[in-house]
């Protein structure tokens, strides 16, 4: 993803500048401020992309909006929400949040999909930034702490060798595969509906590793029953700060991130946009909404439209290669 911290501070910098006119984007939406603003997520609650589009959500009113509701669509690895946007009153009353995988990797995964990612999907703005982690739990010994002590492992215990996933296709599958394919194995991937199900079994010694989101783990780091071995960003994850990155550890160019974006309905007027995205990037401006993603190994990060469109274009590029390298395919 091509969003970076710079440009956050930018646009952070002008919602300042608006606010010390006395005219901050939250009180000149008010008077035009829409009956209610319904966020689709294709998740279960409780989950990141859920905790993402409630926090937020809740900080665009009443400044954007009278009231907003949150509704979980689950199914079809979050295809099912992003579905949700075809067909609707282009009124700024529906946005959708989304992970970066449902529109920039799926369209080389599946021969057909429900959505167009570019003509349906309109970008307001990114509402936040994650890694993942290579986790291990109890099926794998106390003394294996890094990915080389893993590889070893795996290898000599094929049968075990395996890692599960928030969904097939997912980006962290995808980070998974290319890791075991640069070391060698036979790196047996289990498909997952959402990352929860997958740290059960991983807790329960069911499978040996886990490929997710490094805020997914946070909360069984103390227990010690899990322990991450990577994380996929550039630079090691703030909110794990001991642990070393696959790039660290001589994974060349495994820099993965991945983001959160709210979109509307295609054919939205552009002011429209422009405020909902200037009340999304506020309220992940707001120390309460940063502070709260936070717990969930989330980084709090808005965007114009044009710099969520780049975003999508930059990493719907990068994944065609790789897909293509890994050779997977889904059924429409």
């Amino acid at each position: 993803m091509n969003f970076n911290r710079r440009q956050f501070t930018q646009s952070a910098a002008a919602l300042a500048t608006l606010a010390s006119l006395g005219i901050s984007s939250r009180s000149s939406a008010q008077a035009g401020a829409v009956e209610s603003l319904k966020v689709v997520v294709g998740f279960a609650a409780g989950g990141t992309a859920d905790a993402t589009s409630r926090r937020i959500s809740t900080r665009m009113t009443p400044g954007y909006a009278k009231n907003a509701i949150v509704e979980n669509r689950t199914g079809a690895g979050g295809q099912i929400a992003v579905q949700a946007l075809k067909g609707q009153p282009a009124d700024g009353s529906l946005m959708v949040l989304t992970p970066m995988s449902i529109l920039g990797i799926y369209p080389h995964t599946y021969k057909k999909l429900p959505y167009d990612p570019v003509a349906d999907c309109l970008p307001v703005s990114i509402g936040a930034v994650f890694e993942y982690g290579l986790a291990v739990g109890p099926a794998v010994p106390a003394s294996v702490t890094n990915l080389e002590q893993f590889a070893a492992w795996c290898k000599a215990n094929p049968d075990k060798a395996n890692y599960g996933s928030p969904a097939a296709g997912s980006q962290p599958h995808f980070v998974a595969a290319l890791w075991g394919r640069a070391k060698g194995l036979d790196y047996k991937h289990i498909p997952y509906r959402g990352t929860q199900p997958a740290v059960v079994d991983l807790l329960g010694g069911n499978i040996s590793s886990v490929s997710g989101p490094v805020g997914d783990f946070l909360q069984h780091l103390p227990t010690g029953r899990i322990r991450i071995l990577a994380t996929s960003g550039k630079v090691r994850n703030r909110f794990v700060p001991n642990v070393p990155t696959y790039i660290e550890q001589g994974n060349k160019d495994f820099d993965f991130t991945e983001w959160f974006g709210f979109f509307t309905v295609a054919g939205t007027p552009a002011p429209i946009v422009q405020r909902m995205s200037a009340a999304v990037r506020e309220a992940v401006g707001s120390k309460e909404v940063a502070d709260g993603l936070a717990t969930f190994g989330l980084e709090a990060r808005g965007s114009t439209p044009e710099q969520l469109a780049a975003a999508l274009k930059a990493d719907t590029e990068k994944w065609a290669p790789l897909v293509k390298q890994i050779g997977f395919t889904a059924d429409a």
